[in-house]
């Protein structure tokens, strides 16, 4: 059984991914945990209701639309981090990246609390029930928390073929593999092969065929590349995406693109204007970084554009320095060009650190060494024109220059980054240039965004859809047009907001106390003023049936009596009507169960780091320490100071640590004053002027702000909109990296699915793509025939069933036939033939059914009807023997690895070792192949005939391993 539901990303202008697979005995698997530029809670829902029965995650890319609600899911839903998740190297590193910058960025990633959950909290809040809903903002996790949970992902490498272990609510998963394959389009993207029973999956969104200056083709073709490789080929179910099946690539492909890119970037800047292009910060950045950075270092060697060389080029993302230093450890991940450029680099520098090694001091020493270090070569990655800005004041320095530059910039949909705020700047000038390098998504319904609305007035301009993907060098002027642009500004909860919020925190705990005993700590943060922490209570192993009802139980009553938290009734209560009512010291136990029948003591949860026990010192202090902190007085009626130990903070107060943004603490700003008091005075002159100290500027010196957020504690979020008049020019190359329509029609026939799925991609181009691989492979075609293939476009939330299209009749084997069956093993699985004949039932065997429906009592005459309906296989007579043996061939069953094979070997004393591409050389004389129909060769060199003495046995040993692997099954 397969069963497919997509949760987000079919048939959707939404960019967002999240799949769900259920296969046989309950198992779950869910693929991607996507989010859009949107950031609603309310899109994850559907998700949030399925955690509890999932049994692992598979994450795919490093990009928003793939991974970017996974911080999320892991604060606010308790049980996602016990689930499994399984990624690549560079996803997990990247995706750590990606999401710190996301919620360092906007304060949307936090995502607004729905406005459902307030009204109900307001209903047991009185006082805040006059006026409207406020959009506050749900906690936001810290970049610890997000490095924190991103190590909880488990990394895998391609070709590695990995059995999981299943979540702790999860059935067994029955000797479930799943093994990654390259998907190109992003560093790390992992086409997901899946294999249960006889469910065979290939899970392929977002993928990229064709080659690119830092990422690899997907991996779907053989090293040959005439054929699909063997464990791609022929799945029982291809989910692959729609997204791109009506784009046509252009002629000249990568070379062009990029050309076309140069071309753009050249003619703005020697008119003295400002290039923005809007990318990811930590996918498809790498490209473009990779390509303007070797653009620029040939311009500064004169092989190249030479309008280059008096323009600067800047990447603006708040994490951009920590994604490149983790893309300068993953090169094995790359394409193979960028590891011959780092071995050429490696060589380069190596010699020069010799010839300068030897050099002595002199004149023309130093014009060599110069010479030299003009043409070294750097490193990938290593960047020597391209300057890293995370700051926005950086950032405002920047553009607040004149000089030509290129700026590329976080995010490529210009909702939240640095790019929103670039644009503000760039937008006002008729010389600047804003270059789009992929089609944007529309999260909302309503609107499509500012990315969106200056994509549809370029696609208007510039022509039809068809003009955009051949003539991508086409440049469109704004002419003053203008466009809506949202503001988004925080500020501190005030007023009847605290007392809402503080309402909201407490019912979300209670639930999950109920539900989820002891994972209530959880959802306490620093934010979090309310102290009724009796809550939380630890449960033992020790409950009794009756008392796990209970638990289920409640959960019904928290949700049926959540408005009344703060005033439930007696019978609510229950026992713990001692502890909260007020003169009652009395409670009736009889016919009780569970934890109604005894006190309702709660012991508090004893905290613990790696080194045991934690100590509070306040505890250890003498009545004279308590008297006087920090040096000063503490009695007399004298306030306590804000850092006194044990004091809590009060909502209205300002605190000096870091708050819930990444506030920056009172320490942090007296040593910025300290080391801008040690500075010359010219310098700090300068620096509140605003202008440069020097002419090599990295704005490493700038303070911070704009950066720094005054409001603490809980946030309430604005949204204002804000016309503006845009000048500039807009220009669209396609650097995307996505397949194309030429590449779908290619690779669908041969890799010949049973069931295709198309999600991931608008509905008119899923639906267009459906319908042209109906024709590749109708009936009439070569590759495949009208019962054994169907084409699957589910639309959001829509459960398609895909299983094996299999034929299965009951039959009854006879009690002599039973007896003489000899099962034989095969990976878990026993295998048999029987040859016998259809008959009905003997006169012995309906005896002996008699027999035992006489002792059950329990049969039916229309249940004797229908089991004697069932035939019966019984022994093959002496007279037909004969002639089924000659029919019944030997079959050997099985799929037997090379790599598995290897193991045999080696435990047999052989020496076994793999050469080339599926070639296994045993003792350095027997070579064992596979081919691509699964079909083993044994090639002894042309010397297995000579004799066991000259060979040493080691072709039959061989051979005789591989029968060993197999099963050898035949009737008679």
């Amino acid at each position: 059984m397969f069963n497919f539901t997509p949760l987000l990303g079919a048939q959707s202008t939404s960019a967002a991914s999240q799949s769900l697979l259920e296969l046989d005995g309950g198992i779950k698997i869910l693929v991607d945990v996507g989010w859009d530029e949107s950031f609603d809670a309310e899109k994850l829902k559907e998700l949030e209701r399925q955690i509890p029965t999932l049994s692992i995650i598979l994450l795919t890319h490093a990009t928003t639309a793939h991974l970017g609600a996974f911080v999320h899911c892991c604060k606010h839903f308790p049980l996602f981090k016990r689930i499994p998740i399984y990624a690549t190297t560079p996803v997990i590193s990247l995706g750590r990246t990606l999401l710190q910058d996301v919620y360092s960025s906007t304060p949307l990633a936090a995502s607004i609390i729905p406005e459902a959950a307030l009204s109900e909290s307001a209903y047991s809040c009185p006082s805040a029930r006059t006026g409207g809903v406020p959009n506050i903002l749900l906690q936001p996790p810290t970049a610890d928390e997000i490095a924190k949970y991103f190590s909880l992902i488990n990394p895998l490498k391609y070709s590695q073929s990995h059995q999981p272990l299943p979540s702790p609510f999860s059935p067994p998963l029955n000797g479930l593999t799943v093994t990654a394959y390259g998907a190109g389009h992003t560093l790390g993207g992992t086409i997901w092969h899946i294999q249960h029973g006889l469910e065979s999956i290939v899970y392929s969104v977002d993928w990229n065929q064709s080659r690119e200056n830092v990422f690899p083709g997907a991996e779907w073709l053989s090293e040959t590349g005439a054929e699909v490789k063997e464990q791609l080929r022929r799945p029982t179910a291809l989910v692959c995406s729609s997204k791109g099946a009506e784009r046509v690539a252009p002629p000249g492909g990568r070379k062009r693109r990029d050309d076309t890119l140069l071309s753009m970037i050249r003619d703005t800047v020697s008119n003295g204007g400002t290039v923005l292009i809007p990318t990811d910060s930590s996918a498809r950045v790498l490209e473009l970084a990779y390509l303007l950075e070797n653009a620029w270092q040939a311009a500064h060697t004169g092989d190249g554009l030479e309008a280059l060389k008096e323009s600067k080029l800047y990447l603006a993302g708040r994490t951009g320095g920590a994604t490149m230093r983790y893309v300068r450890s993953m090169l094995e991940w790359m394409n193979e060009s960028i590891v011959r450029d780092f071995e050429t680099a490696s060589g380069a520098q190596g010699s020069q650190g010799h010839r300068r090694t030897r050099s002595r001091g002199g004149a023309a020493d130093g014009e060599r060494s110069g010479k030299d270090q003009s043409k070294s070569v750097n490193a990938p990655f290593d960047f020597k024109h391209l300057k890293l800005l995370e700051r926005k004041s950086q950032l405002r320095r920047m553009l607040s220059q004149t000089s030509p530059r290129v700026i590329l910039a976080s995010d490529s949909s210009l909702e939240w980054g640095f790019s929103k705020d670039a644009i503000l700047m760039v937008a006002k000038d008729r010389r600047n240039l804003i270059v789009l390098t992929e089609r944007p998504s529309r999260p909302h319904q309503r609107r499509d965004g500012l990315a969106g609305s200056l994509f549809e007035i370029y696609k208007g301009k510039a022509g039809t859809g068809a003009n955009l993907e051949t003539d991508t060098a086409t440049v469109v002027d704004m002419e003053g047009r203008d466009l809506a642009v949202e503001l988004v500004e925080t500020a501190a909860l005030a007023g009847n907001e605290v007392p809402l919020y503080q309402q909201y925190l407490a019912r979300q705990r209670q639930l999950h106390n109920t539900m989820q005993p002891g994972q209530g700590a959880s959802l306490e943060t620093s934010a979090d003023v309310v102290d009724d922490r009796s809550s939380t209570t630890s449960t033992t192993s020790e409950d009794s049936d009756e008392e796990r009802q209970g638990k289920v139980l409640n959960v019904s009553a928290a949700m049926n009596h959540s408005r009344h938290k703060l005033g439930l009734s007696d019978q609510e209560l229950g026992i713990n009507i001692l502890i909260r009512g007020k003169l009652i010291h009395d409670y009736d136990v009889r016919g009780k169960k569970g934890r109604e029948t005894m006190f309702p003591f709660v012991a508090k949860r004893r905290r613990a780091d790696d080194f045991g026990d934690v100590i509070r010192p306040e505890d250890y202090i003498r009545q004279e320490e308590k008297d006087e902190v920090n040096g000063e007085a503490q009695r007399d009626g004298e306030p306590k100071k804000e850092n006194a130990l044990g004091q809590k903070r009060k909502w209205d107060d300002v605190g000096t640590k870091s708050g819930l943004n990444g506030h920056r603490t009172s320490n942090g700003v007296n040593k910025r004053r300290k080391k801008n008091e040690d500075q010359p005075k010219e310098q700090r002159d300068a620096a509140s002027n605003g202008t440069e100290v020097s002419d090599n500027e990295d704005f490493e010196s700038s303070d911070e702000e704009g950066d720094v957020k005054t409001a603490e504690g809980p946030l309430k979020v604005t949204i204002t909109k804000q016309i503006m008049t845009f000048e500039c020019k807009i220009g669209y190359i396609d650097f995307a990296g996505l397949h194309d329509k030429r590449s779908l029609q290619m690779l669908i026939p041969l890799i010949r699915p049973r069931k295709l799925i198309l999600v991931a991609g608008e509905k008119e181009e899923t639906l267009a793509l459906a319908a042209d691989c109906r024709k590749l492979l109708s009936p009439g075609s070569e590759t495949t025939s009208e019962s054994s293939f169907e084409v699957l476009t589910p639309a959001i939330g829509t459960t398609v069933d895909a299983s094996v299209d299999t034929n299965a009749w009951t039959l009854k084997l006879s009690h002599h036939l039973a007896r003489r069956l000899h099962w034989q093993n095969v990976r878990g699985l026993g295998v048999v033939a029987i040859t016998g004949l259809l008959e009905s039932e003997s006169a012995e065997d309906e005896a002996l059914q008699k027999n035992a429906k006489k002792k059950q009592k329990m049969t039916t005459g229309e249940k004797e009807d229908s089991e004697s309906s069932t035939p019966i296989l019984d022994v093959v007579p002496a007279s037909m023997a004969g002639a089924t043996r000659s029919v019944a061939q030997p079959l050997h069953v099985g799929d037997l690895r090379l790599a598995d094979l290897r193991k045999l070997m080696q435990a047999s004393g052989l020496t076994a070792e793999f050469r080339g591409e599926g070639t296994l050389l045993v003792n350095g004389m027997v070579a064992v192949r596979k081919t691509g129909t699964g079909k083993i060769e044994v090639d002894g060199g042309g010397v297995s005939v000579l004799g066991s003495n000259q060979t040493d046995g080691t072709f039959n040993k061989v051979k005789r391993k591989i029968y060993e692997g197999l099963a050898v099954v035949a009737g008679g």
